[in-house]
């Protein structure tokens, strides 16, 4: 059997798994995944993995944090004072807020995760809740470029 090579379109279904093994995405069985190998639709250890699949194969692929959500970077930490914010939501930690930033000139609203709370001050995190986490991917390969998988 062959394996997907670059420019071949594959079809797939996943479940990502973070290494407590907590779901935090999948794919739908009834409507699986797809993506061009080669035009950086993938993480580049999710694509190299799938090349070295066979139709109908699965397998666990590990993603690092630089090629899924990043580095936690500690500087997207901050606290703010707010008495009129903690009065009017009530934040309390693990909720995720929306708050306007300033970015190059242009105010913009971004989540942020709340971490604590302290009378008027609000410690909150702006990192994606998945920064910094290894991401491991099931993935089972069903179709690559029109080569579908056999009914079983």
């Amino acid at each position: 059997m062959a394996h997907p090579k670059t420019n071949d379109m594959v079809v797939f279904t996943f479940t990502g798994l973070l290494d407590n093994g907590e779901i935090f995405i999948a794919s739908d069985k009834d409507k699986p995944a797809q993506a061009i190998l080669g035009n950086s639709d993938l993480p580049p250890s999710l694509e190299s993995g799938i090349m070295e699949m066979h139709i109908g194969e699965t397998c666990k692929i590990r993603v690092p944090p630089e090629e899924g959500y990043g580095q936690r970077l500690t500087d997207l930490v901050q606290t703010i004072d707010n008495q009129k914010l903690v009065a009017t939501l009530n934040p309390k930690p693990g909720m995720i807020i929306s708050l306007k930033v300033d970015k190059e000139g242009t105010e913009q609203k971004v989540p942020a995760t709340v971490m604590a709370v302290d009378g008027s001050k609000i410690t909150v995190d702006y990192n994606h809740p998945l920064a910094g986490h290894h991401l491991t991917y099931q993935v089972t390969l069903i179709e690559i470029a029109g080569k579908p998988i056999a009914d079983s």
